[in-house]
């Protein structure tokens, strides 16, 4: 790689890593596996920046790369549900992780809670289109399906979200929004 091109991607890579982070947190709810999303989704971004920063659209790119790469690692053999064989895993101590303890005081904690309970597919989409903020085109884009599907897909999600939130927090969260 020339060594303009490798300049570009390393400012690419310093400017949208966190956002990049945010989102594969949001989509696998582990901030361990969210840095590991996104080292392999820039990797890959790495080996085709070449041909990708003649697109003109690179963050488009990185988010359908971290999507696949999140798809992935789902699909992985280790990542498959754990086999019961009668003994209850350690429960996940919130205190190790700063900023997972912070999210659990407050209603967000409730939201990504609601958010995790959701399938994956529907997960993608409310991510794309409530958190990154992208159009049910550039959502239907990313994901590789048609803009009805991601319509579908949203109200089935939102659906899923308000039945998994209690009703304490659906009120709080009604009054924030007002």
């Amino acid at each position: 790689m020339r060594k303009a091109d490798e300049d570009r991607f390393r400012e690419f890579a310093r400017s949208h890593a966190m956002a990049m982070r945010r989102s594969a947190f949001l989509l696998c709810g582990d901030w361990h596996l969210a840095e590991d999303l996104v080292q392999t989704a820039l990797i890959k971004m790495y080996r085709a920046w070449p041909r990708m920063v003649r697109t003109d659209r690179p963050v488009n790119y990185a988010r359908r790369t971290l999507l696949r790469c999140w798809l992935d690692e789902l699909r992985r053999p280790w990542r498959r549900a754990e086999r019961r064989d009668g003994l209850v895993p350690d429960a996940v101590d919130g205190a190790v992780d700063p900023a997972w303890a912070q999210q659990r005081q407050d209603l967000r904690g409730e939201l990504f809670d609601a958010l995790s309970a959701i399938p994956p597919r529907q997960r993608a989409v409310l991510v794309l289109r409530y958190f990154e903020s992208l159009s049910v085109a550039e959502t239907a884009e990313a994901l590789g399906c048609s803009e009805g599907t991601v319509k579908s897909q949203a109200a089935r999600g939102l659906a899923a979200m308000k039945a998994a939130l209690d009703p304490a927090a659906e009120a709080a969260l009604r009054s924030e929004l007002s």
